[in-house]
């Protein structure tokens, strides 16, 4: 039988695993994790400390935040790097600096979620969303 204590150590060398993976200091990330009923939702977020802004990376569910964290590992592993790069260029409604962003995203709708997780979306105007070439 696992102690809380060893479930909490468990957890941070997933978080630190995950970050290691996407190549960003852990600082950089927030693991969002809601109990709801049989299941624990993680949602990863991502801060970019240039625009001091956060968005949606990807949302996993499972029996408890150690598989929530081993399925956000196998989305990374499996599946982030087919899915399409997408440039958005927005601003803060009340700031004029253009800020461009970079999001990986089955559509153009899960990127726009993905923008927008979190945030009142009349605070902000989306310029322009578009596929990258792929390289």
């Amino acid at each position: 039988v696992m102690t809380r204590h060893d479930t909490n150590v468990e957890v941070a060398r997933y978080q630190a695993e995950i970050a290691s993976r996407l190549g960003l200091d852990q600082q950089n990330l927030v693991f969002n994790y809601k109990q709801k009923n049989e299941t624990v939702k993680l949602d990863l977020v991502t801060v970019n400390p240039k625009h001091e802004q956060s968005f949606l990376f990807h949302t996993t569910t499972g029996t408890d935040k150690i598989d929530a964290l081993k399925k956000m590992l196998e989305y990374i592993d499996r599946h982030y790097h087919n899915e399409s790069s997408m440039t958005l260029q927005w601003i803060k409604i009340g700031d004029n600096t253009l800020h461009t962003s970079y999001f990986r995203a089955q559509n153009m709708y899960e990127a726009l979620d993905k923008f927008y997780y979190g945030r009142d979306m009349s605070q902000y105007k989306i310029f322009s969303i578009a596929l990258n070439p792929v390289s």
